[in-house]
């Protein structure tokens, strides 16, 4: 037995959303990659609106985990996200695999995930398109989240959260993104440009993909 299946995640995830997944064989799944503030979310929202993509944030299911009152895991995603780390695996897998479950639909964007590569290598045998990878410098993602902290309320909105996020990107989880390049399967997108032109370039290689 795989070793995830013995696992048991808080909030009723485990070995359920295990077999489920397994079975989901027949899932699109593009995994969109980026640092923080290159404007993944962004960029999701449009595709969903224009192409039936159901969305799927890892950080947003982290922070939605770490607010639940009763859940058992709450404080030590809060730790992991304030310190800029990468949360055990074990968890954010649990987290996406049951809103896949609930949501219904078979063809997914998941934004923020994989951020390492033992996280890349549990999943290898998901069905996926490609990687959406926005390409953007850290002077460019320090500006937006700085401007973002302003107003978000955000515990990883401030100086040395943000500076500790993109050690762990550097370090982490742009491997990943190498990862899948020797593999052909990632797609830049430059996110130096207004929101409508790189919208427009994602558009053209999610068009090409999904043909």
């Amino acid at each position: 037995m795989n070793r995830f299946a013995k696992i048991l995640i808080p909030g009723g995830l485990g070995i359920g959303a295990y077999y489920y997944y397994q079975s989901r064989n027949q899932d699109q799944v593009v995994f969109v990659l980026g640092g923080p503030g290159a404007g993944k979310g962004t960029q999701c929202a449009n595709l969903v609106r224009d192409y039936n993509f159901t969305h799927l944030s890892a950080g947003d299911l982290l922070r939605e985990e770490r607010n639940r009152k009763d859940s058992s895991v709450g404080q030590l995603i809060n730790t992991y996200i304030a310190e800029g780390k990468i949360v055990p695996m074990e968890i954010t897998i649990g987290l996406l695999k049951e809103a896949m479950k609930k949501s219904g639909s078979h063809r997914f964007l998941i934004d923020g995930f994989p951020r390492a590569l033992d996280q890349a290598q549990e999943f290898e045998k998901q069905a996926r398109k490609f990687v959406l990878f926005f390409d953007c410098p850290e002077q460019e993602m320090l500006h937006r989240l700085l401007k973002r902290g302003e107003t978000s309320g955000r515990v990883d909105d401030n100086i040395e959260s943000i500076k500790k996020r993109f050690r762990t990107f550097r370090e982490t989880s742009y491997p990943v993104v190498e990862y899948y390049e020797k593999q052909g399967k990632v797609e830049r997108v430059s996110c130096l440009d207004t929101v409508e032109k790189v919208y427009e370039n994602t558009r053209r290689v999610v068009e090409k993909q999904l043909k």
